[in-house]
């Protein structure tokens, strides 16, 4: 795998900027054809110059994009219509199968052996697939060819989608910025492919899943099911996963954010037992600057932001800093009182990246609805903002910031409330699903449609 279309010489933040969250099935189609490049058009308008995605991965029976079947793959479900029916050119089709074979060739075998198993775990199918013996795989391969082909043309066609607008982007001067989750789903292609690279008993479950001990999202905490890596095993092949993951990714998009990066110091790992909770988890080191140097020497300075969120300790942010990573500031989380609260306006660093809320937050304007009266109070005398409405005082702080990045999401320029949030930490069900309607952009109602924001942009530097 070469590095070709690799960030190697872009720095990560290079001057101030704003950027809108949305992923792309909020658009009003969900694919990336033309509502994708409409949405690129509308972020040119209004002088906004990144687009922040969340994993594009094939989502699971819960459609969260942070469950994939896959690491590498691209969800179908993105291809945008028009393309399903469009002639394939065989060469290029050949040359994408070629170049990705690293992962596509497995990735439409697990798929395909699912579909004929009725979509059991890969650890229920007959023996002989589950381990992969050569015999087996290599006669489901051959009695079930045109499935194969099948999910590796729709793996073209994502790809094809994505190229175009990639391309679209760049003509109009606008960053993609994407999210590298830090965990795989156990019931996915990377786990069944490649199961050494995890911790798993003889019959392919996992001895110990990921998760985190109570936290500002989740009191309780949380306990994410994903298998834990084998770091041993790992840091003996040089990480080899590992930078084939991250050079796929970097080839999409321009910057990245590491999700869950305090997962590079240590794992909160749960015994994979029944009854167990995330608080009968416990800290297991990790060796995360083996792992940034070696990337770093293979694919050169790395385009990415580290999400440090939750509980942070100082060796998670001496990793970050010496790196040189930005981190992230969530306005949402500065206003319990403490004077040296990192998300503080005043405390932001300025190669740093500051939201309002992330894709795990209320909107603004239904977090703001839940405050009590003291704690609402309380922002509008951190803000400065008695004559300005929430969110757009908080979208305005995030414009003000330091940072160099000020990411909004869609919903709080939109001023929507709590019925359009995404995703609550810790509840499998009901999220994910929220879309947007182009009715509600050019709405004469809407801060956006009086270019209220493009100005707002301009004046804070970052048109």
């Amino acid at each position: 795998m070469d590095n070709q279309g690799l960030a190697r010489d872009r720095p990560v933040l290079d001057r101030r900027r704003t950027g809108v969250l949305l992923h792309p099935t909020s658009l009003p189609s969900g694919t990336l054809g033309a509502d994708a490049v409409r949405f690129l058009d509308f972020l040119q308008g209004e002088g906004f110059s990144a687009w922040q995605m969340l994993p594009l991965g094939p989502a699971g029976h819960n459609c969260s994009p942070y469950s994939p079947d896959s690491a590498f793959a691209g969800n179908p479900r993105l291809i945008p219509a028009e393309l399903h029916n469009r002639e394939v050119d065989d060469s290029e089709l050949a040359q994408f199968r070629a170049r990705e074979a690293a992962w596509l060739e497995g990735y439409a075998l697990f798929t395909a052996i699912r579909q004929v198993q009725g979509g059991s775990p890969w650890w229920q199918w007959p023996l002989p697939l589950r381990q992969r013996d050569a015999e087996a795989v290599n006669k489901f391969a051959h009695n079930h060819a045109a499935a194969l082909g099948h999910c590796i043309r729709q793996q073209y066609l994502f790809n094809q989608a994505w190229l175009s607008l990639r391309s679209e982007a760049q003509r109009r001067g606008i960053l993609l910025y994407g999210d590298l989750p830090m965990f795989v789903v156990a019931d996915s292609a990377d786990v069944w492919a490649r199961p050494h690279e995890f911790r798993l008993d003889s019959h392919g479950l996992a001895t110990h899943v990921a998760g985190v001990p109570p936290d500002a999202f989740a009191e309780l905490g949380q306990c994410w099911d994903n298998p834990v890596y084998d770091w041993e095993r790992m840091q003996a092949s040089n990480f080899a996963w590992w930078r084939d993951r991250l050079a796929h990714e970097c080839r999409r998009f321009d910057l990245l954010r590491w999700d869950h990066f305090r997962g590079l110091v240590a794992t909160w790992e749960i015994p994979a037992r029944p009854g167990r909770t995330a608080a009968d988890g416990q800290w297991r080191s990790v060796p995360g600057k083996a792992l940034l140097e070696h990337l770093t020497r293979e694919l050169g300075p790395l385009p990415l932001v580290a999400e440090n969120l939750g509980i942070i300790t100082p060796e998670v942010e001496d990793l970050r800093h010496e790196f040189q990573l930005p981190g992230m500031h969530v306005l949402q989380f500065a206003f319990d009182g403490n004077e040296d609260n990192t998300h503080l306006p005043r405390n932001h660093e300025e190669q740093g990246v500051v939201y309002t809320g992330t894709h795990d937050n209320d909107t603004t304007m239904g977090w703001f609805a839940s405050l009590s009266a003291e704690n609402r109070q309380q922002v509008r005398d951190v803000l400065g903002s008695a004559h300005q409405s929430t969110p757009d005082a908080l979208v305005q702080a995030a414009l003000d910031s330091p940072c160099r990045l000020a990411i909004i999401p869609l919903q709080d320029l939109l001023r929507l409330g709590s019925g359009a949030r995404m995703n609550t930490p810790g509840h499998a069900q009901g999220h994910w699903g929220w879309k947007f309607s182009w009715q509600q952009l050019v709405a004469t109602e809407t801060p956006i449609a009086a270019a209220h924001w493009r100005r707002a942009v301009r004046e804070s530097g970052r048109i």
